[in-house]
């Protein structure tokens, strides 16, 4: 089978390059001495991750589960007892008597996560973030850094000292069931804000992570945003060069930021799953970045490579082929069989007990890190700004940050006076607001009462805001459903004949929650029930705002003419609603930008950094064919109450060489009449290149607010080797030619001097 064919993964070459993460030698020291006394099975057991409900009933271990700990030595614990939310007290009490019976067995505190994507999403009256596709249209690093920080803290208040986060795939086809968990599809903005929020959830001593810090977790390694089907979980074509210039930045930018664990993304590329990809996770990570983290697989995916992806004859098989390839720790996650089937195989020498030992050595080492041997247990008691008004307002002020002003012919902001019609499927639910991974695995659990009965929704929030506000919701989801793709007409005509006694609507719109594989979808349009509402409405002749609820762009090519604004709030939270209110009244001004291209039409996607042969007009003669780009907003757009315009734009060096750093500086002016904030981005485009370049990258952003008639200069900074690309041969090139940088409407030409090519850049 496959496992012949695959070189065994090591990580005893010399590292290219200085550690990514220094290690700390007293605690390598402490390592070493306990990996000498363990046991074969106490090795595997550290390697070894199994689900709470698979030894617990809620809150409380079972005889049996306490049995399956101890006779497997089981290493870590992952997900939320009874798959719903859980009070901090709980959490503690469970995972306290993890550790107990962890210590007591083996003298090794267990490792336990969680998916806390946006916040604290799995412990109640913890405080949930706007999701990262929010996030990322802040285009501010402090939002990411703030969510990560808060998470942090609010996690270990739990008693959790690891969550799986930040989701830092490419969000490249709006298909993808996953796209509103990651920062969009734009290399550069998923590295900053990732790197923003490993810092803020780890701190600044990956060595030393803090009583108020917890693990990041990388994921999905990598590709796993781009399916060829836009299907979750199914194979990615990624060509080489693409997958190590644009996958691969991100992760590896975060792991040299100091992220202690990346995990594993399910699926395949060109063929080779992810999770037995020896190059990828041994050479690339272990040894090109001479990274001393953890690599811990998705649910079940060692399984998989037998179940689904058919590249092993059986379990231990599959088993053989991820430990050789570098996974470190295996999310099994109900069963232990991987345990039995790992130690065979090193006792029959199909795995070295080399390899398992460098597993153990990471897993150790994270949980030194993490302090969980001098302190493996934390209490609520502890943290008094838990779910307290410090980090609510950084929720809300990062959803304030985040909502895209994408059309508006002059009805916002709203006069407080204004005959409002709130209407639509979104308009009265948490559920909708919060997304995927809140409270529950697909979202339903924001539509509980007591989960989130003090927040308002968009409904809510604007009749606390405005003077004369009415509900008819005339389409509605069954909000505690899993069918989440449902919805139904449940008064269109009432909703008409509110809108002819209205001066405005409100049209609320989109999609209800879904998460990963459920959330897989055969058409990006709109359901016929919202589309039949909206016409309705606009055929009163009553001014429309839309107000566009989603996790991944939704095709409304039908109904953008439709209306006289449009808002796209994406996921933005518990605190979203109020955010959006704020907004349209005016009382803060629009800030965000789109962090994707949105499609016009369900079979003509793009990306921003698209190639020219995907945009050019008629060819005349024979073939006499066209092909424009043509979306419904490209990557960038925002709009805002007031206008910005750009001036003097200039650059350091009109010629440049591999080692030369570019500074760019921009006048930026606040032209209009109301303080706003700008996100100023930096584009390059490489003129001609011996690989067909992209028409545009972007290389650099800064956030800036400014008054009325307020000038600022913006400087933002550019290495050479940012400008160089992978070639068809996977070797970085930087090579002789001009480059246009542009800046708003601000454009400069430079040149660079020389031509160089090599194995890999930007590793410092």
């Amino acid at each position: 089978m496959l496992a012949a064919s695959l070189a065994l993964a090591s990580c005893n070459t010399s590292p290219k390059v200085a550690p990514a993460i220094p290690q700390d030698k007293d605690i390598e020291s402490k390592v070493e001495e306990i990996l000498k006394d363990m046991t074969l099975e106490e090795k595997v057991g550290q390697m070894t991750q199994i689900t709470a409900t698979a030894i617990a009933n809620g809150l409380d271990i079972t005889p049996a589960g306490d049995s399956i700990i101890r006779t497997y030595k089981i290493g870590s614990v992952l997900n939320t007892p009874g798959d719903i939310a859980q009070d901090p007290a709980g959490y503690d009490r469970f995972i306290t008597e993890l550790n107990r019976i962890s210590m007591e067995e083996m003298g090794i505190p267990t490792l336990y996560g969680l998916d806390h994507i946006h916040g604290t999403t799995y412990v109640l009256g913890g405080t949930l973030f706007p999701q990262e596709i929010n996030i990322a249209a802040s285009f501010n690093r402090d939002h990411a850094y703030n969510m990560g920080k808060v998470t942090a803290y609010e996690s270990r208040a739990a008693n959790v000292p690891w969550t799986f986060s930040p989701t830092m795939d490419l969000g490249r086809n709006p298909e993808w069931p996953r796209m509103w968990e990651s920062f969009g599809e734009d290399a550069y903005v998923n590295s900053q804000m990732a790197v923003a929020e490993v810092h803020g959830m780890q701190g600044d001593d990956p060595n030393h992570v803090g009583p108020y810090n917890i693990a990041a977790c990388a994921k999905h390694f990598m590709g796993y945003g781009v399916p060829v089907t836009g299907q979750d979980r199914t194979p990615a074509s990624i060509a080489a060069s693409e997958l190590r210039e644009k996958h691969f930045e991100p992760f590896k930018e975060a792991m040299q930021a100091g992220a202690l664990t990346i995990m594993v993304n399910s699926a395949s590329n060109n063929g080779m799953p992810f999770h037995c990809n020896t190059e990828l996770l041994t050479q690339w990570v272990k040894e090109d970045l001479n990274w001393d983290g953890m690599i811990v697989t998705d649910w079940a995916d060692i399984n998989n490579l037998y179940t689904r992806e058919r590249v092993a004859s059986s379990k231990k098989e599959a088993v053989k082929l991820a430990i050789n390839a570098g996974i470190d720790m295996a999310m099994v996650p109900y069963e232990c069989q991987f345990a039995i089937d790992l130690k065979e195989l090193v006792e029959e020498g199909e795995v070295p007990m080399s390899r398992v030992d460098d597993a153990v050595r990471r897993i150790l080492r994270l949980k030194f890190r993490l302090g969980l041997f001098d302190q493996p247990d934390t209490v609520l008691e502890d943290y008094p700004e838990f779910g307290g008004e410090a980090h609510a307002k950084l929720a809300y002020e990062a959803a304030l940050e985040s909502e895209v002003l994408l059309k508006n012919n002059g009805i916002l902001p709203f006069r407080k006076d204004l005959r409002i019609l709130v209407t639509g499927p979104n308009a009265h639910s948490m559920r909708t607001l919060n997304g995927g991974w809140s409270y529950t695995w697909q979202g339903h659990g924001a539509s509980i009462p007591a989960f989130t009965d003090k927040y308002n929704t968009i409904y809510e929030a604007l009749d606390a805001k405005f003077d004369n506000v009415t509900y008819v919701p005339g389409v509605e989801y069954d909000l505690m459903s899993p069918n989440w793709k449902f919805d139904e007409n449940t008064g269109i005509k009432d909703a008409v004949a509110a809108a002819r006694k209205a001066d405005v609507i409100v049209a609320c719109i989109g999609e209800n929650t879904y998460c990963e594989t459920p959330g897989n979808d055969e058409d990006l349009n709109l359901s016929a029930n919202q589309k039949e509402l909206v016409k309705s409405l606009a055929a009163t002749g009553r001014p429309i705002v839309l107000i566009l609820n989603e996790g991944r762009p939704r095709i409304i090519r039908e109904l953008e003419p439709l209306a006289t604004a449009v808002v796209d709030i994406m996921l933005p939270g518990n605190y979203g609603a109020d955010a959006l209110a704020t907004l349209l009244a005016g009382e803060a001004n629009f800030s965000a930008k789109l962090p994707f291209t949105y499609p016009k039409y369900t079979n003509k996607f793009a990306v921003y950094d698209y190639k020219p042969s995907e945009n050019q007009g008629t060819m005349s003669g024979v073939y006499n064919y066209n092909a424009v780009m043509d979306v419904q907003w490209p990557f960038g757009h925002g709009l805002s109450y007031t206008t910005f315009t750009y001036s003097n734009m200039a650059v350091s060096h009109k010629e440049f060489g591999a080692e030369d750093v570019l500074k760019v500086t921009v006048d930026v002016t606040n032209s209009g009449d109301m303080a706003g904030k700008e996100s100023v981005l930096l584009f390059s485009s490489d003129i001609y290149a011996s690989s067909t370049p992209d028409v545009r990258r972007l290389r650099a952003f800064d956030k800036i607010e400014l008054a009325p008639g307020e000038t600022k200069t913006v400087e933002l900074e550019v290495t050479a080797k940012d400008l160089a690309f992978v070639n068809y041969y996977g070797k970085w090139t930087l090579e002789e030619g001009e480059f246009a940088l542009s800046i708003g409407d601000q454009n400069q030409m430079v040149r660079c001097v020389e031509t160089i090519v090599w194995d890999e850049p930007n590793i410092d």
